[in-house]
């Protein structure tokens, strides 16, 4: 498996291989496509009556992250414009960009799992075929602080420029 920084134009090969599952920082994805996740989150959310409670389920998500290794938290996995300090980096494997994250706010580790749950897993042509305007579909961009709401926007920015990448190194 190669390995590339968000923000890095090259694939870098610190890492080849991960072999055991549970050590794996990237999310695997439980559904099969990203609009699939998309209806699956727009579901759950939909059995909540209020936001304090869907914001505490976005929590949660946040919560089953993988360990995001802490040699990762730094500047160079940093997402740029976000209130809280949020990491991600990607991988490809298989043709498919997997994704990894955190962050060091609650809310914001569940905003990253939504993320990588809808862009974790697939082809770049399917990450840059699904648009994030999903997120503002579902409720979340209105339902959050401005600037909470500017950070979802820079991850997704990122997602999607880590996809021209992996399409322009095929």
């Amino acid at each position: 498996m190669a390995i590339c920084q968000l923000d890095c134009p090259k694939t870098a090969p610190h890492i080849t291989q991960m072999q055991d599952v549970r050590t794996d920082p990237f999310v695997i994805p439980t559904e099969p496509t990203a609009e699939a996740a998309i209806a699956a989150i727009a579901e759950e959310l939909d059995v909540f009556d209020d936001w304090m409670e869907r914001y505490q389920y976005i929590i949660e998500l946040g919560r089953s992250l993988p360990p995001f290794p802490t040699e990762w938290a730094d500047d160079s996995h940093r997402v740029p414009g976000c209130q809280s300090q949020v990491w991600m980096e990607v991988g490809l494997s298989q043709g498919q960009l997997r994704f990894a994250g955190a962050s060091d706010a609650a809310i914001v580790s569940g905003l990253v799992a939504l993320l990588l749950r809808v862009y974790s897993g697939r082809s770049a042509e399917e990450v840059l075929a699904t648009d994030p305007v999903f997120l503002k579909r579902l409720g979340l961009l209105e339902a959050l602080s401005t600037n909470r709401g500017n950070g979802v926007a820079s991850m997704a920015r990122a997602v999607q420029r880590a996809a021209h990448v992996a399409l322009a190194e095929s």
